[in-house]
């Protein structure tokens, strides 16, 4: 029986790892035969170059010779730990008889390949890394931009979208109609019809039916093409992982009557 660790890592406006270790245990369980698969995961700021503590348990564990293969979303979540970090760790897994895989773009050393082979996964290990760190500089500076821009020019005239209000000309999101419309947009994603999603809620059909389809990742994430947006519902990061149920969720129907139920508890 193989031994697979499995390591997520997400940043603190990201909340939750679940979604990205379902998608390794998955991958683990379709990938290797009879796989017993170890789970850790960290949550850090984006900002952190500290290496977490699951990551530490991750690295003891294959010193220990307890793991096979260790399968990864992205190798360059490793890159925020410091310059130089992902090559270390392939070399550490590769030291101590511990294959990698990288899910994301399929790239896989193993203890199987040859010498020049790993060589030239570990070179494009390491490019990997290096872009991903300039990437999440620039993606930095393009949000504290956005921020900035917003303050100094990104006065709101009009009506504001739902969930938020205009103070002085500027956006400052409405915490509890912000959160009634995410919820009711839950439902959407839950198979919610848009008069049941809607039902009960200050939030009109056709209101619920053009966020959905053009700002729902405002609702769920904070993220919005326009700076102004983005930048007024940073206010409530972090936002928790939106209530999208897997494939391992409860029946729609029961849902549905849960929902019903709390929607008519509340009303009371």
């Amino acid at each position: 029986m193989s031994e697979i660790g499995i390591y997520a890592r997400v940043s603190t406006t990201d909340q939750d790892p679940k979604r990205q270790l379902d998608e390794l245990r998955e991958f683990g369980q379709d990938t290797y035969d009879d796989a017993e698969i170890h789970e850790y995961a960290d949550i850090i700021s984006g900002t952190n170059t500290d290496r977490g503590d699951e990551y530490q348990r991750l690295r003891a564990d294959i010193e220990a010779g307890h793991l096979d293969t260790v399968v990864v979303h992205e190798l360059s979540r490793l890159s925020r730990l410091g310059a130089g970090e992902i090559h270390e760790f392939l070399e550490f897994c590769l030291s101590h008889e511990t294959g990698i895989q990288d899910r994301e773009v399929g790239l896989e050393i193993s203890l199987e390949d040859d010498l020049v082979d790993r060589t030239v996964s570990q070179l494009i290990a390491g490019v990997m890394g290096d872009l991903a760190r300039v990437e999440h500089k620039q993606k930095l500076r393009r949000i504290q931009s956005g921020i900035d821009a917003a303050k100094e020019a990104g006065r709101w005239t009009g009506r504001p979208p739902a969930g938020f209000d205009v103070e002085d000309g500027y956006l400052r999101v409405n915490a509890d109609e912000f959160l009634t419309v995410r919820r009711a947009l839950e439902r959407v994603e839950q198979g919610y019809t848009y008069p049941e999603a809607a039902d009960g809620t200050p939030v009109a059909e056709s209101t619920l039916r053009n966020l959905y389809d053009n700002r729902r990742e405002l609702y769920f994430y904070a993220e919005a093409d326009d700076d102004r947006l983005q930048a007024a519902a940073q206010q409530l990061e972090p936002l928790e992982q939106p209530d999208i149920p897997s494939e391992t969720s409860l029946p729609e129907q029961e849902i549905r009557t849960i929902v019903r139920d709390e929607i008519h508890r509340h009303q009371q």
